[in-house]
């Protein structure tokens, strides 16, 4: 079932959560373990994140360094497909440029479509951390509307092989990410948005934020995408604080602001665990905040720590 479909068949918030695949030599029990606790509150979908392959250099006997590729967490096609099995609960994989070609993300939706998944999440994904900035793969896409359209050429019957005949159109509903605080590639505020209608007007179905903590700049967020015509779904997405570095790693990782009462009652603990109960706390005061004002899902990044997110749910839902 899409996205889509569960908000416009609800009159009321809905749920849903984010995980990682396990690392690899971790099993999918270890994932099962992690969704247990969440699953009680009848999530609308899961989002399952996918990660490119890291470049190494691994030092050989002869003194010389060989270029190794790794990717540290595969699986994201057949863990939609597990959870699916295991849950009856329908997913949302991501996809990325970086990493791969055109054919390659052509052969991933094959997959996907194969397996019954409705349902993608469209992002450019990070720069590889050997990389300055985003470099695509030779052959690959460097924008996200770039793999929003190939995306929508199979929803349309189109793909790469001109030739082929009586093709299968696919029925994707596609996903894209917004920034409530600007992303931080984009010269101002003006200008990412023009950039996000440029995909919904490509395609994209609905909307799913970057992390906040203020809910006014959600709030001035959706304003002003309704005021330059986006009026698609735009769901918030919510992540806890829960240890004292996170004051300084979210801000420079994401490119977001915490706002001066949470990281002021955050550097008054004592113990990363009163820093867990102080973001429980404050997520739940803007999880209750955005349900009251009617947003479509309250979308969770639950990325380990599966019972805090759990505990917010509970006292919301």
């Amino acid at each position: 079932m899409k996205v889509t479909d569960h908000i416009n068949q609800s009159n009321k918030t809905l749920v849903s959560f984010e995980i990682l695949p396990p690392l690899k030599g971790k099993g999918i029990q270890s994932l099962y373990s992690h969704l247990d606790p969440l699953m009680e509150y009848n999530p609308s979908f899961i989002n399952v994140t996918y990660h490119r392959s890291e470049h190494t250099f691994k030092k050989k006997a002869d003194g010389s360094f060989e270029k190794v590729v790794v990717r540290k967490r595969p699986g994201t096609e057949s863990i939609c497909a597990s959870i699916m099995n295991k849950y009856n609960v329908d997913t949302v994989p991501h996809l990325i440029c970086g990493g791969f070609g055109i054919n390659e993300t052509e052969d991933a939706l094959i997959n996907l479509n194969y397996l019954g998944i409705d349902n993608v999440l469209v992002l450019r994904g990070d720069a590889a951390k050997n990389e300055s900035a985003f470099e695509p793969e030779p052959g690959g896409h460097q924008f996200a509307i770039d793999l929003l359209k190939q995306v929508k050429n199979l929803n349309d019957g189109i793909y790469l092989e001109e030739d082929l005949k009586n093709t299968i159109k696919t029925k994707f509903c596609i996903g894209v990410a917004g920034y409530p605080e600007k992303h931080f590639e984009a010269p101002n505020m003006e200008s990412d948005l023009k950039h996000l209608k440029a995909k919904v007007d490509a395609g994209a179905d609905y909307i799913i934020t970057q992390m906040f903590f203020d809910n006014a700049k959600y709030f001035a967020f959706v304003n002003a995408c309704r005021e330059i015509g986006i009026n698609v779904p735009i769901i918030p997405g919510l992540k806890p604080v829960y240890t004292k570095k996170q004051l300084t790693i979210l801000p420079k990782t994401f490119h977001i602001d915490l706002p001066t009462p949470l990281s002021e009652a955050v550097q008054a603990c004592k113990t990363d665990l009163d820093v867990e109960k102080i973001g429980e706390e404050w997520m739940i005061e803007q999880s209750k905040e955005l349900k009251k004002a009617g947003v479509p899902v309250l979308h969770y990044y639950t990325l380990g720590r599966p019972m805090l997110v759990a505990n917010v749910v509970k006292e919301v839902f």
